[in-house]
Parts: structure tokens; C-alpha cells; sequence
């Protein structure tokens, strides 16, 4: 038996570790990324996946050799890093996947064969991204959408405005088994990078109405069956949106409601899914002005706009069959001698007055004019998602969207597409208890604060909005827990998260799939 340093030097000779043996950008060739599983046995050797098993022949056994002796057993999300096994791949990281078959984990309401499918090739794309490496090959590992989405959604970087980037590196499937289930990973993961991007640009970069034209720009080549229409503050006036629009008076920059209709379904006239989102492009809290430490971070206040329409761009890219609406209004909520004032009151496309007592509280007045224009649809559903309150995130972090229903049907549809996606949500209550709170105003219908405060503060905005909400199907999503990442969602780098773009996607992918007329 050879003793741990004589291993360790063995590993890296047949590795190609030691000096003339490693890679350089001159050899070319691509990276490559392979699985392996947790052995059975607790200190067992791991097993590799059919990819890796057959990677391990081409070379004669020296994968499983060097995994042998390099150290200890690998571990679930970590890597072994090779170098000069194969010309075509000078250098391979093995991931760890953990254990085979884990299945659904009732405890996390996730799938954590996916999940650790996501996490481990996310880690060793990126180990080949440090070493320069314009192209790595991936594995499957017995699922190519989860391999894809982990491989895309892990190398994604926001660095537009940097001169130094990292080397941009090309993921390809390993392989030609899974290739359209890869296809499809590729375009969910896609899908919610838009949104990152959308959410990490600076304010000044994305405002109301860039927003709207990078949209319709990435939308131009569906023209046959979308439409998008960018209305002007003179639309939303003659709609009587009277309090989106006394939240955007407070900016120079105009504001924009944007429109997009997505018929994928067989009959135009089918009922869509309606989507809408919050697009607060910046928001500096208004007169009731945030602190300014984070408050860069409130470029990302339209990450409820920017999640429901990379969620319809991906749609559209998968063409779905069902029709789908997509509304944002966007603005910004600055302060100044025109900006909404604590105790001003303002009214609604519906009617209804609302006092506004938290200028900061001004999310739900954009939603409230756009739900009651979303109602003239005849919605099958109708789905909001908005970067709503900072107890959202008090109440749940990062670990999941709250999801506030008035359908079980709904719920069980965005519950179940979340365990296939690993972002989760979790129901939240809307119990008349918080409806109480923000109907007992002493100046208007409505307040937009609760009156106890900061007691139940995500709870008491679901019940604002839904004095504005008629559909027996409609579903409010608050995800300004899930808004950014740290290091909480392994796949995904420190910045703007873009989530739920994938469990919005799936969902939509489900509903199409449901026969059940909800109407």
C-alpha cells in the first residue's frame, strides 16, 4: 500500500500535474466535465456515470486509477481536477453528483438527483472556465436538462461594463444521448440569465424605457404569433391608472406599460395565462427615502417584470401551446417637489382610493392598476410577481418565493414545477385578518401600509392587492427574498438571482399541458 504522500505524488504523475504535463492555452482541445456518484459504502470508491465509465475505457482505466489514490472519496459538489489524460480533453473534473437516485426529498420540496445534478456540473464548468478554456463538454448525468441548466446558469456572469472579463466558455452536451432534453436545459437556464441581466444592469442603463426595447428587441424574432406594444404615459393616463402613474411623477424618466401577447395556443381565443410584473427600474423609497447603504441593490426592483417576461421570451423560444399575456408597469420612484407624499391619496383604475402612508410602499400601487387591467382578458390565470416587501424576506430568505392564492388549483400547479426546478415557493396565508389591515384607512378605501406596521408586512400587501382581484384564479408571487444571491444557490454566482424565471417557465409548460378548464 502506497503511503499518503507517495499517492499523492502518483496521482499527479498520472494526472499530468507535475511540471510540462498540465494544459496551456496553445495545446487547444476542450474541458470536460464527468459524474460521479457516491459509493454505497460509507469511504467506498465513487461510482462513475455511463459517460464516465466509458471515458475511463478510452483511457485505460486511468480515471478510475487517478480517483483511486488521489484522496479521499469524492464528495457531493466537489471536484477532482485532472490534466493530460486525453489529447481531445486536457483537462477533465470529475463532480461529485452524491448519491444515485435520491429522488424527491419530501424535507426540501426539491429533486435532489436535479439539484445535485445542477450544483456539481455548475462547479466544474467553472473550475475549467479558471483555466481558460473556451469549451467544455458535459456530461449528462442521467438527466442532460438539469446538466444543462447547472453548466449555463453557473458560467453566467454579469460584466458588461468591465474591460477584464473571464473567458467565455461554450458549454456542449458530452455525448449524443439526451441532446433535445440538453436543448431544452440550455433555454430554461437562458431564460432566467435574461432575467439576471435585466436585474444586475445599473438603473441608468435600464430604465423604463430600455427596459421595454430590450424586450422587444429579444422578441423580434417571433413576430408571427407575439406582439408587444410599449405604451406611453398618455395610454396609462386615458386608463385611468392613477396610481401607477403617482408613483412615476416623482422621475424625469417616463414611465412605460408594457404589453406583450404571446398566442402559442391552437385558437388565439383562447383564454390566456396572464402575467404581470412589477418594474420599479429604481427605487430609492420616494419622500419615505431608503437608507442609502444597499440601496444600489434597488436597480433590481423590477426583477417582477424582468422574471415574467424572460419567462414568455422562453416560451416563446420554446413555443409553447398556450396563449400568454405579459403586463409591466414600469417606472421609477424618485423624490422630488412632484413625488407622492405620506398621506397623499390616490385612485386606482378601479376606483378605489388609497391613502398612501409609506411613499416605500410603492410596488403594490403600480400592481393594483395593472391587475384591474389584466382583467380584461378573460384570464385562465392570472400571476403576478413582484419585489414587494422586505418582510418577505425576513419571513422566508433566500430558500424560497411566497406564493399568496386564492387557488389551490393554481398553488398545486407552481408547487409542483418548482420541486422539477429547485426554486421553490411556499404558500403564504391571505386570511381577511390581514384584509382588515389595510381597509381601515381613516382618509380612503385603502391604505397602502398595514396599520400595525411591520406586523405581517408581506402578509398585509398580498391583502392590498387583493382588493384589486376579481379572477377565482390568481396567485401573487413576493420574491424579494429570492432577488439575489449570495452563495445560497450553488449554481448561480454572487449577484441579481432571476429568480423564479424556471418555475414561471415550467409552470407554463404544465398549464399548457392541463386540459381542466379553470374558467
Amino acid at each position: 500500500m502506497l503511503v499518503p504522500w507517495v499517492r499523492r505524488v502518483a496521482a499527479r504523475r498520472l494526472a499530468g500535474h507535475l511540471p510540462g504535463r498540465g494544459y496551456s492555452r496553445e495545446a487547444g482541445g476542450k474541458g470536460l466535465v464527468l459524474g460521479a456518484y457516491s459509493s454505497e459504502q460509507d469511504g467506498g470508491a465513487a461510482q462513475l456515470t455511463s459517460a464516465g465509465d466509458a471515458f475511463d475505457r478510452l483511457v485505460s482505466g486511468k480515471l478510475r486509477e487517478l480517483l483511486s489514490v488521489c484522496g479521499p472519496p469524492l464528495k457531493k459538489g466537489k471536484t477532482y481536477l485532472f490534466h493530460g489524460l486525453h489529447q481531445d480533453f486536457p483537462s477533465v473534473a470529475v463532480v461529485g453528483l452524491g448519491k444515485k437516485n435520491a429522488g424527491i426529498n419530501d424535507q426540501e420540496n426539491w429533486n435532489e438527483d436535479k439539484e445535485n445534478i445542477r450544483a456539481a456540473v455548475a462547479v466544474g464548468c467553472r473550475q475549467i472556465q479558471d483555466l481558460e478554456i473556451p469549451c467544455v463538454e458535459v456530461d449528462p448525468c442521467g438527466d442532460a436538462q438539469a446538466a444543462a441548466e447547472g453548466a449555463v446558469l453557473g458560467l453566467h456572469e454579469y460584466n458588461e461594463l468591465k474591460q477584464k472579463k473571464k473567458t467565455a466558455v461554450t458549454p456542449q452536451l458530452h455525448g449524443s444521448a439526451g441532446s433535445e432534453a440538453w436543448q431544452k436545459g440550455v433555454i430554461y437556464a437562458e431564460g432566467q440569465n435574461l432575467a439576471r441581466y435585466l436585474m444586475e444592469a445599473p438603473a441608468n442603463y435600464i430604465t423604463p424605457i430600455k427596459f421595454a426595447e430590450y424586450i422587444e428587441q429579444k422578441l423580434r424574432g417571433f413576430s408571427s404569433n407575439v406582439k408587444v406594444h410599449i405604451r406611453p404615459e398618455s395610454w396609462i393616463a386615458t386608463q385611468q391608472m392613477g396610481a401607477f402613474l403617482s408613483v412615476a411623477k416623482g422621475s424625469a424618466e417616463p414611465p412605460i406599460f408594457l404589453e406583450i401577447h404571446y398566442l402559442g395556443g391552437a385558437n388565439a381565443n383562447d383564454s390566456p395565462l396572464v402575467f404581470v410584473g412589477k418594474g420599479v427600474t429604481f427605487d430609492s423609497g420616494g419622500i419615505s427615502l431608503k437608507p442609502s447603504s444597499g440601496m444600489d441593490a434597488m436597480r433590481a426592483d423590477m426583477g417582477g417584470a424582468a422574471t415574467v417576461c424572460s419567462a414568455i421570451v422562453t416560451a416563446a423560444t420554446l413555443n409553447l401551446p398556450l396563449n400568454i399575456i405579459g403586463l409591466a408597469p414600469l417606472c421609477e420612484n424618485m423624490p422630488s417637489g412632484k413625488a407622492n407624499k405620506p398621506g397623499d391619496v390616490v385612485r386606482a383604475k378601479n376606483g378605489k382610493t388609497i391613502q398612501v402612508d409609506n411613499t416605500d410602499a410603492e410596488g403594490r400601487l403600480l400592481l393594483a392598476d395593472a391587475l384591474c387591467y389584466a382583467h380584461n382578458f378573460n384570464a385562465r390565470a392570472i400571476v403576478n410577481a413582484a419585489t414587494l416587501t422586505g418582510a418577505m424576506d425576513v419571513a422566508l430568505g433566500s430558500a424560497a418565493t411566497g406564493v399568496f392564492t386564492n387557488s389551490s388549483w393554481l398553488w398545486n400547479h407552481l408547487y409542483e414545477a418548482s420541486i422539477l426546478t429547485g426554486d421553490r415557493v411556499w404558500r403564504m396565508p391571505l386570511f381577511e385578518h390581514y384584509t382588515k389591515q389595510v381597509t381601515d384607512s381613516p382618509l380612503a378605501d385603502l391604505s397602502n401600509i398595514g396599520k400595525y406596521s411591520r406586523a405581517g408586512g408581506a402578509c398585509t400587501a398580498a391583502a392590498f392587492l387583493k382588493e384589486f382581484v376579481t379572477a377565482s384564479h390568481w396567485a401573487h408571487l413576493d420574491i424579494a427574498g429570492v432577488m439575489s444571491n449570495k452563495d445560497e444557490v450553488p449554481y448561480l454566482r454572487k449577484g441579481m438571482a432571476g429568480r423564479p424565471t424556471r418555475t414561471l417557465v415550467e409552470f407554463a409548460a404544465r398549464l399548457s399541458q392541463d386540459s381542466h378548464n379553470t374558467k
